[in-house]
C-alpha cells in the first residue's frame, strides 16, 4: 500500500473512539485523556508516514491502534509522582523520597485523609486547639525536653530558630561546620537570610573552646554548633564537644544550639555503625535548642524538628514565620505514629522501614537475591546472564557518611543491551525500578528491596530481556 493510501486508511479519531475497547476505557480513564492518547497516536503514525517510515499494514489495524491509545491514555492518566522500587542500596535515597514509612503511619495517613479530623479542635472542650498537641507529649517524653515544636523541613526549623533567637546579632559558629546542606543550601546563606551575623572561628579542621569565648561579644545571640552529619573530616582535626560549649553558653548568658540534622532518637552502633549523636545526648550534654529531621534516621515524614528549653521554644511559635514553614494534618499524622514507635525501644528497628534497612542481617539479603535470581533465570533470554555478587549499601540522606553496609547485589548483564541503556528500560517501567551501574553490569541492591517486590522486578525484567 501506498503512503497515500496508508494516510487515506487511517481512521478518525471519533471512529476509534467508538471501538468497544476504547469505549470501555472511557469508563476507568478521564476521556479527555483518550482524546488526547488518539490524536497523539494519529499524529506519530501520520508524521512516520510522510517521513518515509515503512509502516506494515497491521501496524495500523484497529486492534493495534487501540493498543497504542491504552498504553498512552494509561500514561497520561497515571500521575506524576508514584510508587518507586528502590534497589539502589541506599537507605535515605533524598531522589526517592528518603524514608519509606513504617504501617502504622500509612494507615495513619489513610484515616486522616479520609474524612474530617481534629487538627486544631479540643476534643475534650470542643474550642481551638493547636496543632502541636498532637505530638508535644511524645517529643517531650522521648527526648527529655521541656518543649518541641515541627516545621516542614529541618532548613526551615535552622531558619526559625536563628531568626527567633538572634535575629540582627552574631552567631558564632566554627569554619569546619559552615556545610553545605543538599541541592546548593548553604549554611551561611540561610544564617544570612535569616538575619543574623555571621561569626567564624577556628580553621576548617581545628577549633577549640577558647575560639568560641574570644569570639563573645555584647552583640553575640547564640553559639551554634552544627554536626556534620554529611561529611567527615578525619585526620589532624579538633572540635569542642557540645558539653564544653553548654558549659561555655551558661557561664556567658548564651544560648546553645546544636542542628544534629540526620535526627537519630536511638544508638546506631547496636547496628554496628559508628556512634552518631542522638538527639537524646545533645539535650543531656546541655543544648538549649536542638534541630533535626524527621525523615532521615528518624524515619518519619519529611518534618523539621525542633526541642529544647520552653521559652525558646514557645517564642519560635510566637514568631509570624512559624505559620510559614507549619506542617499540615498528613505530615502530623504519620509524625505521631512513627514517634509512638519508638516508645518501644525493643521493636523500633522492625517495625520503621529506614531502621529495618539499616540492620537487615546479610543472611536474609542473599536469600532474597537468590530468590530474584531464580526467577530471572528461568524467563530472560540467552544474551543475559544473571549472578550475585558481594557489594555495600549506603546510609545516604545526608546521614553516617563514609559508612557501608555489606550487602548482595544482583548483577544482569546482556550481549544485547548495555548496562546504562538497561537502567534507563527498568526506570521507565511500572512501576519503576532503580538500580546502579557498575563493572559494566546494571546492579539490584537487595538491601533496600521487599520481599514484596521481588516478584514485580521479576516480571519487569522478563518484559525487557525475554527470550
Amino acid at each position: 500500500m501506498t503512503n497515500k493510501n496508508l494516510l487515506r486508511s487511517l481512521p478518525s479519531i471519533d471512529r476509534l473512539l467508538g471501538e468497544p475497547s476504547l469505549k470501555e476505557l472511557i469508563g476507568e480513564i478521564p476521556r479527555p485523556y483518550v482524546v488526547e492518547a488518539a490524536r497523539k497516536t494519529l499524529d506519530e503514525i501520520r508524521s512516520r508516514i510522510r517521513e518515509g517510515f515503512a509502516i506494515k499494514e497491521e501496524d495500523i489495524s484497529f486492534e493495534r491502534l487501540t493498543q497504542y491509545i491504552r498504553l498512552r491514555a494509561e500514561a497520561l492518566a497515571n500521575t506524576s509522582i508514584r510508587r518507586a522500587i528502590n534497589a539502589t542500596g541506599i537507605v535515605l535515597h533524598t531522589g526517592l523520597g528518603r524514608s519509606v514509612l513504617p504501617v502504622a503511619a500509612q494507615k495513619a495517613l489513610i484515616d486522616v485523609v479520609s474524612g474530617h479530623c481534629n487538627l486544631e479542635i479540643d476534643l475534650k472542650t470542643g474550642g481551638r486547639g493547636k496543632r502541636s498537641e498532637h505530638y508535644q507529649e511524645l517529643l517531650k517524653n522521648l527526648t527529655g525536653v521541656e518543649s518541641a515544636l515541627v516545621v516542614n523541613n529541618n532548613a526551615a526549623a535552622v531558619f526559625l530558630a536563628l531568626n527567633t533567637l538572634a535575629c540582627s546579632k552574631e552567631v558564632i559558629v566554627s569554619r569546619g561546620e559552615l556545610v553545605e546542606i543538599g541541592g546548593s543550601f548553604r549554611m551561611p546563606d540561610i544564617m544570612a537570610s535569616a538575619g543574623v551575623k555571621l561569626i567564624e572561628v577556628g580553621t576548617t579542621n581545628r577549633t577549640y573552646v577558647s575560639d568560641y569565648e574570644n569570639a563573645i561579644s555584647e552583640e553575640t545571640g547564640l553559639i551554634l554548633k552544627v554536626h556534620t552529619s554529611n561529611f567527615c573530616i578525619v585526620g589532624f582535626a579538633k572540635s569542642p564537644a557540645l558539653s564544653e560549649l553548654a558549659e561555655l553558653g551558661k557561664k556567658k548568658g548564651i544560648p546553645v544550639m546544636e542542628d544534629i540534622g540526620s535526627g537519630a532518637l536511638m544508638d546506631m552502633s547496636r547496628f554496628g555503625l559508628k556512634s552518631e549523636p542522638t538527639v537524646q545526648e545533645s539535650i543531656r550534654a546541655g543544648a538549649d535548642i536542638v534541630t533535626f529531621s524527621g525523615d532521615k534516621l528518624l524515619g518519619g515524614p519529611q518534618s523539621g524538628i525542633i526541642v529544647g528549653r520552653k521559652e525558646f521554644v514557645e517564642a519560635m511559635a510566637r514568631n509570624p514565620l512559624s505559620r510559614t514553614f507549619r506542617i499540615d494534618k498528613l505530615t502530623i499524622a504519620a509524625l505521631e505514629a512513627t514517634l509512638k514507635l519508638y516508645v518501644d525501644s525493643d521493636t523500633v528497628s522492625r517495625n520503621i522501614p529506614t531502621l529495618r534497612y539499616i540492620s537487615r542481617p546479610l543472611s536474609e539479603i542473599t536469600h532474597a537475591a537468590n530468590q530474584l535470581k531464580a526467577k530471572l533465570i528461568t524467563s530472560i533470554s540467552d544474551n543475559a546472564k544473571i549472578e550475585i555478587i558481594d557489594g555495600f549499601s549506603e546510609v545516604g540522606g545526608g546521614s553516617l557518611p563514609g559508612q557501608q553496609l555489606p550487602t548482595k547485589l544482583v548483577a544482569i548483564y546482556s550481549a544485547d543491551i548495555s548496562p546504562i541503556d538497561l537502567a534507563q528500560k527498568f526506570r521507565e517501567a511500572n512501576p519503576p525500578i532503580f538500580g546502579r551501574v557498575g563493572d559494566d553490569k546494571f546492579l539490584l541492591d537487595i538491601r533496600t528491596v521487599e520481599d514484596s517486590e521481588i516478584e514485580a522486578i521479576a516480571q519487569v525484567a522478563s518484559q525487557i530481556l525475554s527470550h
